[in-house]
């Protein structure tokens, strides 16, 4: 299993929410790209970073940041919030993001997806957030009636080959990840599965490769000292997973 710390961007600073809710941001760290060299010193080969700003204003905001750090660190950048058009997706890949995530634009753009995954292939990952098994959209402000499963299974069939799964009520929590849910997506959709949400401890990133579980998306977990990431990276067994 891969493991990816996490770096959330909000008004430029590395911050935390709890439950997906904005009014909670918490800084948790200093400069990104120092933090992305620290995450690079215990042995991480992937970071996900996120841009909150560009997630609620629908555009990107932060892309600098995020770019920064694909250009001045060996990590392997993946990047979501605020990528609604192919000319987002390919500036990003162009400047040597390895990954872009496509989340509102499941729900509310299918087509792009489909021309994304097209023309990228495993460069394009989905995200889908889920608030009491409903996806969500707009940086989580926007609810569905879309089961996060049936979405699942839509972008599996349009060619995505990876899928993040965020339980909303799971995030920022340390309460541990919604095994239930992220079950029912391995029983249910081929795609390579990363899990989002509520990781804690050892113990969860045990759980989550035994379930089998191809990533794990760590972040308030590693800020707050619960977790160890360069235990996590080792008891991932991240040595013997192919990267994609």
């Amino acid at each position: 299993m891969i493991i990816l710390p996490a770096i959330d961007i909000k008004d430029g600073n590395c911050v935390r929410l709890y439950k997906g809710d904005f009014s909670t941001a918490e800084q948790v760290a200093d400069d990104p790209l120092r933090t992305a060299r620290r995450f690079e010193d215990a042995g991480a080969k992937w970071i996900h970073m996120v841009d909150l700003d560009g997630a609620k204003d629908a555009a990107p905001v932060n892309a600098d940041i995020f770019t920064g750090v694909a250009r001045k660190t060996s990590l392997k950048v993946e990047v979501g919030g605020g990528i609604r058009s192919m000319d987002t997706v390919e500036y990003y890949l162009s400047k040597g993001i390895a990954r872009v995530i496509l989340g509102s634009a499941a729900l509310k753009n299918p087509a792009l997806v489909r021309e994304a995954v097209k023309e990228y292939c495993g460069k394009i990952a989905v995200g889908i957030d889920a608030k009491d098994g409903y996806a969500s959209a707009e940086g989580w402000l926007d609810d569905s009636r879309v089961h996060y499963v049936d979405l699942a299974k839509e972008m599996c069939a349009a060619g995505v080959q990876t899928i993040i799964f965020t339980d909303i009520a799971k995030d920022g929590t340390l309460e541990g990840p919604n095994f239930s849910q992220l079950q029912m997506l391995r029983e249910n959709v081929p795609c390579n599965v990363i899990a989002s949400g509520g990781i804690s401890c050892l113990d969860d990133i045990r759980n989550l490769t035994a379930q089998g579980v191809y990533g794990a998306i760590c972040g308030k977990s590693i800020y707050k000292g619960t977790l160890d990431l360069a235990q996590a990276i080792d008891a991932a067994g991240e040595q013997n997973v192919r990267e994609g």
